[in-house]
């Protein structure tokens, strides 16, 4: 496993694979403080692809002013022995000067997609994902990039670009894991102590009743959005700032769902921590999607 800092090393690194060697490259684009979330996603690059590449790399351009740029966890020895484990074949964990150089002025927005839900609540948040993803793709040029489902919006902003920009990468996306709480697996879990942590299992709990409710009939958007909404109140630690449920491929709001594939979203905070989750119901595809 090589560890590679330069843009212009990861280049030509990936050329040779796909030109000289004729093998197929999986990217695996993280932030770094690896859970078993991210393992899921390396674990299926490695059954997919000749040659797997893990990015971490915590991006800026992503944070908005006061938001947990400074205190996202950062230790990359720690992710590189993890990922020996797991037949990693280069880790791309660049510098913000070496994505960013000086003078940096190229961004990348998905319209419509990056104004809603996480969007609202954190202008600009999506631009900088559609950024640095570009420029990751655009480096290694994978054939195929994996991304978890915990992250909804950021999923569709990323298959999105890839379609509108006409980029070759196939973008698969694979089940959120969770705890066995039914706490969705993130990075910013770390920041729980242990009585948020236990708290914040209720955000699960609350999309599991709205997929029950649904099971049994309900088809009425703001129903299952009160349902979710009322059982995240139950919990003392929990503030919530918003349930969405809306169309799985555009967000457009929902109020009557009949056949169409609907995507339950959440977002709370739990002390200090924010965290994000969401369920897909009457998925056609299966639980693994491809652009």
């Amino acid at each position: 496993m090589e560890i590679i800092n330069r843009r212009q090393r990861m280049s030509s690194v990936s050329r040779k694979v796909r030109r000289d060697q004729d093998r197929t490259i999986g990217l695996v684009p993280t932030m770094g403080a690896l859970h078993d979330g991210h393992l899921s996603l390396v674990r299926e690059a490695r059954r997919m692809c000749d040659v797997v590449v893990v990015s971490v790399f915590v991006n800026p351009a992503q944070f908005a002013p006061g938001e947990d740029f400074e205190r996202y966890p950062r230790d990359l020895t720690k992710d590189t022995a993890v990922l020996t484990d797991y037949n990693v074949d280069y880790i791309f964990a660049p510098s913000p000067e070496e994505m960013y150089p000086k003078n940096f002025s190229t961004y990348v927005t998905v319209e419509g997609l990056s104004e809603q839900l996480e969007g609202v609540v954190r202008p600009g948040h999506f631009r900088g994902v559609a950024t640095v993803v570009t420029i990751l793709l655009n480096i290694i040029r994978p054939d195929f990039a994996f991304f978890g489902q915990k992250d909804a919006q950021q999923t569709l902003v990323v298959k999105r670009l890839v379609r509108d920009l006409a980029l070759e990468t196939e973008i698969v996306i694979l089940p959120t894991v969770r705890e066995p709480s039914g706490l969705a697996l993130s990075s910013r879990n770390a920041f729980l102590n242990p009585e948020e942590r236990q708290s914040a299992a209720v955000i699960h709990r609350a999309l599991t009743r709205a997929e029950s409710a649904y099971a049994e009939g309900e088809r009425n958007g703001a129903k299952l959005a009160s349902l979710v909404r009322s059982t995240i109140e139950t919990e003392p630690r929990a503030r919530l700032d918003y349930v969405s449920v809306s169309d799985a491929d555009t967000l457009e709001k929902l109020d009557k769902l009949n056949d169409k594939t609907v995507l339950i979203a959440v977002a709370a905070r739990f002390g200090q921590t924010r965290l994000i989750d969401n369920l897909v119901l009457n998925q056609r595809d299966g639980v693994k999607i491809k652009s």
